[in-house]
């Protein structure tokens, strides 16, 4: 008697491609699945520069500069190919979050655009005490800072590139602390028609010359307290954190990040693609 034929390793792949079909309907397209805030992933061609207590350091490309335990006595000014923004010790928030429009195909705008005038995590004066830069790690286009004060810590990650999961924020206090975000001017948030998600943009529809301008509020461990067209309020727990995304990982169509506070960047992404609607048309600002 015959042997009974194995699958072919064609007929394993005509299977895996039609799996897939099924997943990407029509008019869809498929995102890389970050929608967690961090800032992993491949270099975006992006170049930052920091420029701390008046000195700014731009490392040749592949190598690293650090700078530890070290009072900053002025704003952090961040400038990259595509985001710039600067930090204020005062405060330990985030200022003029600015895509710069530089060319690029993910590029969603074409001239420098404030998409947050601010991001501030509303500390108080014991916890702002004794502010110190106890790392400083910036590598071509990723930047992280961590900070300590007398009563804990508070880490910026970003990623100088024109779209995904690059920006995030987390704070170490032992307890939950509020966070205010506000957009930049003519900026908005609102309800995305296909996704029933809160995106924010511009309202501002893709061209040859750019894409839709999108993004999303990434929270991990956090609990909305507040929205409106152009803030939002959020409770973050000690360990949680708020990122920031842009362009398609802003609507893709994943369940967003699990609960966790430890070591929670990679081991929390999705793997792979998921499934892209279309862009949002006429988007209406919330309330």
């Amino acid at each position: 008697m015959a042997p009974t034929p194995r699958p072919r390793p064609l007929r394993a792949v005509l299977v895996l491609l039609l799996a897939l079909a099924a997943l990407l309907a029509p008019g869809t397209a498929g995102a890389s699945g970050g929608d967690d805030g961090g800032t992993e992933g491949t270099s975006s061609g992006g170049d930052f520069a920091v420029t701390v207590n008046g000195r700014t350091s731009n490392p040749s490309a592949g190598n690293e500069y650090r700078l530890r335990d070290t009072t900053p006595t002025a704003p952090i000014a961040v400038r990259g190919r595509h985001v710039t923004f600067r930090i204020d010790p005062a405060t330990l928030g985030v200022y003029d979050y600015t895509l710069t429009g530089a060319p690029d195909a993910q590029r969603m705008v074409t001239a420098p655009t404030v998409v947050f005038a601010s991001k501030v995590p509303v500390l108080t004066a014991a916890q702002l005490r004794g502010v110190r830069i106890s790392e400083l790690r910036l590598r071509d286009d990723v930047l992280v800072v961590r900070f300590t004060t007398a009563a804990g810590a508070f880490k910026v990650q970003a990623k100088d590139a024109p779209q995904g999961g690059i920006f995030q924020m987390e704070q170490e206090f032992g307890t939950a602390v509020e966070y205010v975000h506000t957009l930049g001017p003519g900026l908005f948030y609102f309800v995305n028609e296909f996704t029933g998600k809160v995106n924010f943009g511009n309202g501002v529809a893709a061209d040859a010359t750019h894409q839709m301008l999108l993004g999303k509020d990434s929270p991990q461990v956090a609990t909305k307290l507040e929205q409106t067209a152009t803030t939002t309020r959020w409770s973050v727990a000690s360990g949680g954190r708020m990122g920031g995304v842009l362009g398609e990982d802003a609507i893709e169509l994943s369940a967003g990040a699990t609960d966790c506070t430890s070591d929670c960047q990679a081991r929390n992404r999705i793997q792979g693609s998921v499934p892209v609607p279309p862009d949002p048309t006429n988007p209406v600002p919330i309330g």
